[in-house]
């Protein structure tokens, strides 16, 4: 098996990253520092093969045939130890910590599975900085702030543990094959970890209705009189939107509420 014979499988949501342009983007954007790498999803090794002449590389590859082929592929960086690769399902693999040092997550996820690891990511202690490539509405959603209508939960999750930007959009024309919507690659440096179950389960139900009004939500579970109390004194009005709300002030409102 050669990397010209492979063909993308869609259960695996497999689109390759072949622009060297947007590759070297992302090495470029890579915090500095002396963490380990963790790549989800090397796929042919595009990305891989720049990584490892940076750091040392902890790879976890789901696709059986793909495995073998990485392994072909970097015998020598496998030899030297810049680079392992764990055969099987990251998410399975995953507990509290992927790994057991400080680490970096860089990587182009597969689509079907991004925020799940992204969100598993911020709630590492030992992911210090997450480098992903996306599809770029999810990217949009987690870099949002206050008053941009995409801005939510996960907004208020990512910067309430540090701060996102978008580093580059990319176009379908940079994959093979193609998918058929737009992509963005955005890096999360983190300063804190994800660990308020209470506090997201607060985030659930403002926004589970985003159209409606943030106090028509939180009144389904919360006290309505406690409600109207937080909200004048942190001066919202009844009628304020929940993208309209920042993060700083969910997490008064929760203090006052819970």
């Amino acid at each position: 098996m050669n990397k010209d014979s492979v063909v993308a499988k869609k259960k695996f949501g497999q689109n390759f990253l072949k622009d060297e342009a947007v590759l070297r983007k992302i090495v470029e954007a890579m915090p500095k520092n002396d963490n380990k790498i963790v790549e989800i999803g090397p796929g042919l090794g595009d990305l891989t093969k720049f990584l490892v002449d940076v750091k040392s590389v902890e790879a976890f590859e789901v696709d059986t045939d793909l495995c073998k082929l990485l392994q072909s592929i970097f015998k020598e960086e496998i030899v030297t130890k810049r680079l392992h690769i764990n055969c099987g399902d990251v998410l399975q693999a995953w507990q509290s910590s992927l790994i057991d040092e400080p680490y970096d997550l860089v990587a182009n996820l597969p689509y079907y599975i991004a925020t799940n690891i992204i969100l598993k990511a911020l709630a590492d202690p030992m992911c210090k900085n997450i480098l992903v490539m996306v599809q770029l509405e999810v990217a949009e959603k987690f870099c949002a702030t206050a008053g941009e209508k995409v801005f939510g939960s996960l907004g208020v999750i990512t910067q309430s543990i540090g701060e996102a930007h978008i580093v580059v959009q990319v176009p379908p024309t940079a994959f093979e094959p193609p998918p058929k919507i737009d992509s963005a690659v955005f890096l999360i440096r983190k300063n804190a970890d994800r660990n308020n179950e209470d506090f997201e389960d607060l985030l659930r139900v403002a926004f589970k209705q985003p159209r409606k009004t943030l106090m028509k939500n939180l009144s389904a579970k919360y006290e309505k009189s406690l409600l109207q109390v937080a909200f004048e004194e942190l001066d919202l009005t009844l009628t304020i939107r929940p993208h309209q709300v920042s993060t700083d002030d969910y997490h008064q409102l929760y203090k006052k509420i819970i």
